[in-house]
C-alpha cells in the first residue's frame, strides 16, 4: 500500500503548508459559517488539496482488515497451533496483551509523525481516535493484531522516508 500511503502523506503535508491561509481565513469569517466553507473550498481548489486525501489509505484497508478478521476465527486448523512465544493460538486474544499495547504505542508514535490538522477539533481528534481503536484491540485474535502491529511498523518505516523526502520535520 506504499502508493497509497505516499499519496495520503503527501496531503496531509500541502493540508500543514497551508495551515496559516485557513487560519487566518477562520479568523475572518468566524461568524460566518457558509462563507467560511465557501472561502475553505476555494482554498483546498486553488491550492489542489484534499481534505479527506489522508483518509484513502484505511478505506482501501478495510477490506483485508474484516477478511482476515473472520479467517481466523472461522479457520479450524489454527486453533491451539503453538506460534512463538506467550501466543499458543492466533485465533484467541492475546493472554498476556503485549500485541495489543505495542500496537497502541505503535499507533500513537505513528500519529505524533503525522502532521497536526488546523482544525482543533480535528487534531483531538487525531489522537483520541487511535487510543479508541486500541481499546477495541484488546479483544481480536491475536492474528489481526500482529497484522495491524506489523502494518504499523511497516507504515512507520514508510512515513519516515516520505517525510525524509518532502523535507519534513518528524518531530513536532
Amino acid at each position: 500500500f506504499y502508493w497509497l500511503n505516499a499519496s495520503a502523506y503527501k496531503s496531509m503535508a500541502k493540508m500543514k503548508a497551508i495551515n496559516p491561509k485557513v487560519m487566518a481565513m477562520r479568523e475572518r469569517y468566524k461568524d460566518k459559517p457558509q462563507e467560511m466553507q465557501q472561502e475553505m473550498m476555494r482554498i483546498y481548489r486553488e491550492e489542489k488539496v484534499n481534505p479527506i486525501g489522508g483518509c484513502l489509505p484505511i478505506f482501501v484497508q478495510m477490506p483485508f482488515f474484516i477478511a482476515l478478521y473472520w479467517v481466523l476465527l472461522s479457520t479450524v486448523e489454527m486453533r491451539n497451533a503453538p506460534w512463538i512465544g506467550w501466543i499458543h493460538d492466533l485465533s484467541t486474544k492475546d493472554p498476556l496483551y503485549i500485541l495489543p499495547l505495542l500496537m497502541t504505542a505503535s499507533t500513537m508514535f505513528q500519529t505524533w509523525l503525522n502532521p497536526t490538522p488546523p482544525d482543533p477539533v480535528q487534531a483531538r481528534m487525531m489522537w483520541i481516535m487511535p487510543l479508541i481503536f486500541s481499546v477495541m484491540f484488546f479483544f481480536f485474535p491475536a492474528g489481526l493484531v500482529l497484522y495491524w502491529l506489523t502494518n504499523n511498523i511497516l507504515g512507520i518505516a514508510q512515513q519516515w522516508f516520505i517525510n525524509k523526502q518532502l523535507g519534513l520535520n518528524t518531530g513536532k
